[in-house]
This record gives C-alpha cells, structure tokens and sequence, in this order.
C-alpha cells in the first residue's frame, strides 16, 4: 500500500497546472487592444501607439512627433505622450514569432498588436550628438547621431499612472 506514487503524480499535475495555465492566460491579456489606435500594455503599465510614424524621422523631429503631431491623431486627449525608453521597447521584441515585412522591406518581430512599418525605432536616452534606438530586425539596441533620419521611426508610448 504505497500512496507516495500517487500523490506524487498529482503533485506533478498540479504543478504543471499551474505553471503552464496562468502564463499563457497572462500573456494573452498582456495587451489590450484600445481601437482607437492605440494600446494598453498591462505589463509595463502604460499605453503604446499602434503604429509607428510612418516615415524617416530623427531623433528630434521623433520627440516632436509624440508630443504635437501624435496626440492630434487620436480620439482621445491625453498630453503625456513621449519616446520610450530601450528596456520598454525590448519587452515589444518576440524572438519566437515568425515576423512579417514592413514597408521598408525589414522582416520584423514584435508583439503582433503593434504595427511598424520599418524596424528601426528612437528610443529617449540621448547622450550628446548620439540616440539610441532598437532593431526589431535582430532584436538589439545600439546607438546613432540624433541627426540621421535612414530608415528610423517613432513609436508613441505614455504611462499609465
């Protein structure tokens, strides 16, 4: 009459359950869908623009764009737009999706929810004549001169609070 056998199965099961379940429900509720172009990141706790600005933009035009042109654009009014900063845009990164081509012809990978139409996007930290921005293609940060306008985009983001 040994029951270690089964009450150890049912503690497996048990574990299993709920290591597996609740994540997968978590990531589906991740992002919320506001249609109204834009949406709600329940993770980071802010609200991110659906798409980006569609067009080359440096780094001082980007920080234009999401305080006076991207607001404009929405139904709603909030005034707390800004560039987000590198490690909010990493969280957008999905290494495990298969991705899609942009405009630009980039393959990206990022939260499906999220719409961009070249993979290149500014990010807030700025240090002299230099910005950093991340790479939806490849999934890195790095840095360029707040001047260049390539292929570089802006996605909109505002918190929460």
């Amino acid at each position: 009459m040994n029951k270690f056998p089964a009450v150890s199965i049912f503690f497996l099961v048990f574990l299993l359950f709920i290591f597996t379940a609740p994540g997968s429900v978590h990531a589906k509720e991740r992002f919320i869908d506001n249609a109204d172009g834009t949406v709600t990141d329940t993770l980071l706790n802010v609200m991110w623009s659906k798409t980006d600005n569609h067009g080359n933009i440096n780094w001082r035009q980007a920080q234009q764009w999401v305080k006076y042109t991207f607001p404009y654009t929405l139904p709603t009014s909030y005034d707390n737009w800004r560039l987000p900063a590198i490690d909010e845009l990493k969280t957008l990164y999905d290494q495990n999706t298969k991705g899609y081509e942009t405009d630009c012809g980039q393959k990206v990978k990022i939260v499906p929810v999220i719409e961009l139409t070249c993979g290149w996007v500014w990010a807030s930290e700025m240090e002299s004549i230099s910005a950093r921005l991340f790479n939806f293609h490849r999934g890195y940060s790095y840095t360029d001169r707040i001047s260049k306008y390539r292929a570089y985009r802006v996605l909109a983001v505002r918190s929460l609070e």
